[in-house]
């Protein structure tokens, strides 16, 4: 990803957990916020409920790829944490990539592109 870092802090989870702004989709639920520096930071976030390891990585990377597909299409510069849903364990890439850009679209980060 060019344009962005990852958010790796756990103080700046829980800041956006409450205080950031939030979408859900059946998929995946977002939260953003103005970070004040010059890139985005992304940070995802995969539950144990999802499944074992190999199939929390899978929608790890999953979601991963479909935010570095439309990485161009995000406003800068906000952190952004991705949390996956139960549902997101049998989706298609499809489906995980749609959700992203309609989260982005709701909470206003996506720009005309």
């Amino acid at each position: 990803m060019r344009y962005t870092k990852a958010l790796n802090n756990n103080k700046d989870f829980i800041s956006l957990y409450n205080r950031g702004k939030n979408a859900v989709t059946p998929f995946l639920a977002m939260y953003c916020r103005k970070n004040g520096l010059r890139f985005n930071r992304l940070g995802i976030t995969v539950s144990s409920k999802i499944g074992k390891a190999v199939v929390r990585n899978r929608v790890r990377r999953r979601i991963k790829e479909a935010y570095r597909l439309n990485e161009d299409k995000f406003k800068t510069p906000y952190d952004i944490v991705i949390v996956s849903r139960v549902r997101a364990a049998n989706a298609v890439f499809s489906e995980i990539e749609e959700s992203v850009l309609r989260l982005g679209r709701t909470l206003g980060i996506i720009g005309e592109v």
